[in-house]
């Protein structure tokens, strides 16, 4: 094996991020956390040729998904987003009335390498502290490290614009409460505000979660538990169907706004 100068490796992996890094600067869509909901919109915007992004406040990728029910990793799909797991190559077990089982790391990597593949980027270890507000809309988000953050050091961010962000934060639903904060928006609720995830009920949860996935305020789009948790409906467990089926739509919906700025 050739020789190894530690110099050179620190130079080529600083200059292929900061080439990435760069190039992400102005791009279509920012879709803020990399679980499901968020992969699988990064997923289908790229592979319409929109310049996507994501960026994930954490070291690994998947959200909660990786750790199942209870540390379980297994994840139960309903048969409505078969056809969407098939296309991700995610090998599941049909159970018998509607619950299909899939391996809940496995989901992650195929979720994950399939994103990648269709042109999506994801930048781990980047937390979203601020969003920009021109006109009215979201146009873009305030990034710093993950690593700042958690330290409380002062460090001023940087900034990415974008056509469309994409609230795939979960439970927390991070940007919306953001938006809803620091600009004293009124979001597209019945309160004007986040309302907060209701406790568990997965069948009423998944159903309203499709219904929940739109365009929450100018310019940002709500997918996923964010979705839920803003509009006031049931949490869900370990039931991860409408996290694709949300996804996809979040998709179709960022998708639309892109192409009629």
């Amino acid at each position: 094996m050739r020789g190894l100068d530690e110099a050179k490796v620190s130079e080529v992996i600083v200059r292929s991020y900061m080439n990435a890094f760069l190039d992400a600067l102005s791009i279509d869509v920012a879709v803020i956390g990399a679980g499901p909901s968020g992969m699988t919109a990064a997923y289908y915007l790229a592979k319409r040729g929109v310049k996507t992004a994501i960026f994930e406040r954490h070291i690994h990728v998947g959200g909660g998904m990786p750790g199942g029910g209870m540390m379980f990793p297994r994840i139960v799909i309903e048969e409505d987003a078969r056809e969407i797991t098939e296309e991700f190559e995610i090998h599941i077990e049909d159970f018998g009335d509607g619950y299909l089982v899939a391996d809940a790391v496995e989901a992650v990597a195929m979720l994950c390498a399939k994103c990648l593949k269709s042109g999506a980027r994801i930048f781990n270890m980047i937390s979203v502290e601020d969003v920009v507000f021109r006109d009215g809309r979201i146009c873009g988000v305030v990034l710093n490290w993950s690593a700042a953050e958690r330290a409380k050091i002062h460090v001023d961010p940087l900034v990415v614009r974008s056509d469309v962000v994409i609230d795939a934060t979960g439970h927390d639903a991070e940007i919306c409460r953001i938006v809803e904060r620091k600009i004293s928006a009124s979001l597209r609720t019945d309160t004007g505000g986040v309302i907060g995830e209701r406790s568990m009920w997965a069948e009423m949860g998944e159903k309203a979660l499709i219904e929940n996935t739109r365009e929450i305020f100018p310019g940002l789009v709500v997918a996923g538990m964010a979705a839920n948790a803003v509009a006031g409906s049931p949490r869900m467990g370990a039931v991860f169907g409408g996290m694709f089926l949300s996804g996809k739509k979040a998709a179709e919906i960022a998708y639309d706004i892109v192409t009629r700025r």
